[in-house]
């Protein structure tokens, strides 16, 4: 069962989807784990070719509880993105956890923020600051937000952004607080400052965040004394996973890694004894 809702934030209507588990599923009693899904840079809650639509049904098909949202500006919610960085960015977010959270059937050890491109930066940074996040998903992350979205959007934007006050990209105003943001946030700085088990993907055929990014993410990760990191490659996929083998394969791996929690937790007793 899935719904559409909206979440207030900071005088703004987001508007999400929540996904429940099927109510005939036996949960023995036990409380729900929580996803939040974060989508990229001028995206929404839906998702290239519906990839957030196709995973958060998966997921909830396999006991989780799932949250999409579009972020400020983007897809149904109130806002100009442009006006809304990368530090806003991580508050929508977290007051999106503040609801999920906010729900008895939601077990506050099972939290993961999942984020795609753009919005596995966000995902990152907001773990980093939110000890209640107890498990990461990245698909496809930004490592250098300023350098990566100045390169997708092109230098010609970003120079009439500080220029002009604003520049127009793809319909949406981009203004300089927004690149001033994303300057600021050096995600692969953070990575040893989230403690929980973490997931990541790419695909070797990403045109648009490289694959490198990835392998460096999962060496920064397996520096911290704490937390596990794993990481799936898919051979070929490009950044939106649009080949539907590939995005079968990006879900099933994604899916295969949360529903192996319970043996993560073991294996890592068991190492740390």
């Amino acid at each position: 069962m899935e719904r559409p809702f909206t979440i207030r934030h900071d005088r703004l209507n987001l508007a999400a989807t929540i996904h429940y588990p099927n109510p005939d599923a036996k949960r023995e009693g036990r409380k729900l784990p929580l996803i939040i899904i974060n989508h990229g840079f001028v995206g929404s809650r839906i998702g290239v070719d519906r990839l957030f639509v196709l995973a958060a049904r998966q997921f909830a098909e396999q006991g989780n509880l799932v949250i999409r949202f579009d972020f400020a500006g983007c897809g149904e919610s109130d806002g100009v993105y442009g006006e809304h960085g990368l530090d806003s960015m991580i508050e929508q977010t977290r007051t999106v956890l503040n609801y999920g959270l906010s729900l008895d059937i939601v077990d506050p050890l099972r939290v993961t923020l999942l984020g795609h491109s753009l919005g596995g930066a966000v995902a990152l940074l907001t773990a980093v600051r939110e000890k209640r996040v107890k498990s990461l998903v990245l698909w496809s992350a930004v490592g250098y937000p300023f350098n990566d979205i100045t390169r997708i959007v092109g230098r010609k934007i970003y120079e009439e952004a500080v220029t002009r006050g604003s520049a127009d990209y793809l319909g949406y105003t981009l203004k300089p607080d927004f690149f001033d943001a994303l300057m600021k946030h050096q995600p692969f700085q953070e990575t040893q400052k989230f403690t929980g088990d973490v997931l990541l993907v790419h695909g070797t055929g990403d045109d648009v965040i490289p694959v490198d990014y990835t392998f460096l993410m999962e060496k920064t990760f397996w520096l911290r004394g704490e937390g596990r990191c794993d990481k799936v490659v898919i051979f070929q996929a490009d950044h939106t996973y649009s080949s539907g083998e590939h995005k079968k394969e990006l879900i099933r791996a994604t899916s295969d890694w949360l529903g192996g929690y319970d043996q993560r937790q073991q294996e890592w007793h068991h190492w740390s004894i």
